[in-house]
């Protein structure tokens, strides 16, 4: 509670101070509420003194009008803060995860990210906006009343006020398993979340399989489990009502039995009693209300717990201190004796070297599982290696800063990543600034334009969810426009024409033929008659490199190479260079 205070609540102390304000205009309105009746008893129907009259009916429409206003304006202070509450800490936390490096993103599912955003966001923001507006509501109209309550009648007062502090420590009790509950509804969500998405981003499959049943007892099993959970929640906040209740209904007959005997022996006058009777049964409300607040509160607190926990997770991979800006001239990368591991005992890289002279195409080729995907990812930094180093110019990739190590690198992978926009945005995706004709040329050289053109919007068309609306073909082009846009001196293709027909192929290999003269080129192809023209081939087995040369060496060498290339083509039948010496 206190770092919510501090890190949410604090920067937007002045709005609050004026709801603060409005509120204590509010209590004071109710508390003159209460009061009024003691004039109205004593001197209307008891007195009945006309000239009074006219004077406490006017006094008693300012007074609701002066708290309806005061209401209205604390409620609008209030929101105003906790939504912008929500803003801040959203783009907060997003400005948190798009630092974290890959590694925390596989290990977290997207939809447990998600619901940090939504559910415990407005989790905490409901602590904020609600729970401090009805507590300051409340507290302080319960002041009021409570003053006006002893000045009425403090013997009476005191005998009401001894039994409500019973109250506390079951109502206490009740909010550690209200947090309790939240935190594992909370989790639940998360999981659900994540199980909508994949069911939606794979129903072609769910739906090829036959399994939407199976899917559906996936789904039924967590809503039953959520279910549990929010009616649990829902019976440990309605237990306070029935404690409130019953203490408070203690209270108001002890103070009308011992009230009315002071009244009856002439100790008070009828017009105090009413007032202190009014004052207690208005004060009964807010009471309640801070009692079932606790529940609120513990539900805000567990969502704001497990969003500064996420937000206290620091990035396993961040720039080095003192970083350099790293010009990318020539392009040239080496790898020293390199060693990786995503988990501890199985080791992905042992004791790679791989040199990538300037300007030159390598590729690199081995069966799947080999390390040729993590081999391209350490480039950029992906991940960081556990032993030896990289280099891009001579230049340590772990001195140099991100920023400046990106822009040198332009990336196209097996696994194509378009976003729910236009296609002429996807193209320029890193280069927002790029003009109509440098996207079109783009295009063109990824044998791209001539399909965006048929499409019903042309370079306006919206791609939907992961390109959903293209086929795979064309999803893959798109990504090579995006690459040769950014005409980075470095490029990494990881099966970059894996899902192109034969003749977008050859069109777009001799894109790529064009795009990777005088450029760094470090290509991963599982299908070697791809390869077959680049300047170096390495061969990957179980992490390391088990030969390396040209095409034709590696072939006369008779080795690990010379079997792949066999195998293949006598399943092929027909090896088709593709990429050209460049």
């Amino acid at each position: 509670m206190t770092r919510l205070l501090r890190e949410s609540v604090k920067p937007y102390r002045g709005w609050l101070g004026l709801a603060v304000l409005c509120m204590a205009v509010m209590a004071a309105a109710t508390a003159l509420s209460a009061w009024l009746l003691k004039p109205v008893v004593n001197e209307v129907f008891i007195a009945r003194n006309q000239e009074v009259l006219w004077m406490i009916g006017g006094a008693v429409v300012a007074t609701f009008a002066v708290k309806g206003l005061a209401n209205y304006a604390q409620a609008t202070l209030m929101s105003r803060v906790g939504f912008k509450i929500i803003a801040d800490t959203q783009n907060r936390l997003f400005a948190h995860l798009a630092r974290m490096d890959l590694a925390f993103f596989h290990a977290n599912p997207s939809g447990k990210l998600i619901s940090r955003f939504t559910v415990d966001i407005n989790q905490m923001r409901a602590v904020v906006s609600n729970v401090l507006t009805a507590f300051g509501k409340d507290v302080l109209a319960l002041v009021g009343l409570v003053a006006v309550m002893f000045i009425q009648d403090w013997q009476v007062a005191t005998i009401a006020f001894v039994v409500f502090p019973i109250a506390i420590l079951p109502i206490a009790r009740l909010g550690r398993r209200m947090r309790k509950v939240t935190a594992h509804t909370q989790e639940e969500m998360g999981l659900f979340t994540t199980l909508l998405g994949q069911t939606f981003q794979g129903i072609r499959v769910v739906k090829a399989y036959s399994m939407e049943e199976y899917e559906k007892g996936r789904i039924a099993d967590i809503v039953e489990r959520i279910f549990g959970l929010n009616f649990k929640s829902a019976r440990i906040r309605a237990l306070s009502s029935p404690i409130m209740e019953t203490l408070g209904g203690v209270a108001v007959a002890l103070v009308i039995v011992y009230g009315g005997y002071r009244v009856i022996g002439d100790q008070t006058d009828a017009g105090s009693f009413f007032s202190f009777i009014a004052a207690l049964l208005m004060a009964y409300e807010p009471m309640k209300r801070l009692a079932n607040l606790n529940a609120s509160l513990q539900e805000g607190l567990a969502g704001a717990q497990r969003l500064f926990a996420l937000l206290d997770q620091a990035p396993q991979i961040v720039e080095k201190p003192g970083a350099q800006a790293m010009k990318i001239t020539q392009g040239e990368i080496h790898f020293d004796d390199v060693h990786f591991s995503y988990l501890a005992d199985k080791p992905a890289l042992n004791g790679v070297t791989i040199h990538v002279p300037a300007g030159r195409t390598v590729a690199l080729v081995g069966p799947s599982g080999a390390g040729k995907s993590t081999i391209l990812n350490l480039i950029p930094r992906f991940y960081d290696v556990d032993a030896g180093t990289i280099t891009i110019d001579g230049v340590d990739v772990r001195d140099a800063t991100f920023g400046s190590l990106h822009a040198g690198i332009a990336l196209v992978s097996q696994e194509i990543t378009l976003f729910d926009d236009t296609v002429r945005a996807n193209i320029a995706y890193g280069r927002a600034a790029a003009s109509e004709q440098d996207i079109i040329a783009a295009a063109r050289n990824a044998a791209a334009h001539d399909f965006i053109m048929d499409l019903a919007q042309g370079y306006d068309t919206m791609v939907g969810e992961q390109g959903v609306r293209l086929s795979g073909g064309q999803r893959q082009r798109l990504a090579i426009a995006r690459a040769m846009l950014k005409n980075a001196p470095i490029l990494l293709l990881d099966e970059a024409t894996s899902s192109l027909d034969t003749e977008s192929e050859r069109q777009v290999q001799a894109a790529l033929g064009k795009l990777m003269e005088g450029r760094t080129t470090l290509v991963i192809a599982h299908r070697l008659s791809t390869v077959v023209g680049a300047d170096l081939i390495y061969v990957i087995e179980d992490g390391r490199v088990v030969e390396s040369g040209p095409h034709g060496d590696l072939i006369a060498r008779g080795g690990s190479y010379a079997r792949l290339y066999a195998l293949q083509f006598s399943d092929d039948g027909v090896i088709e260079p593709m990429i050209v010496q460049a």
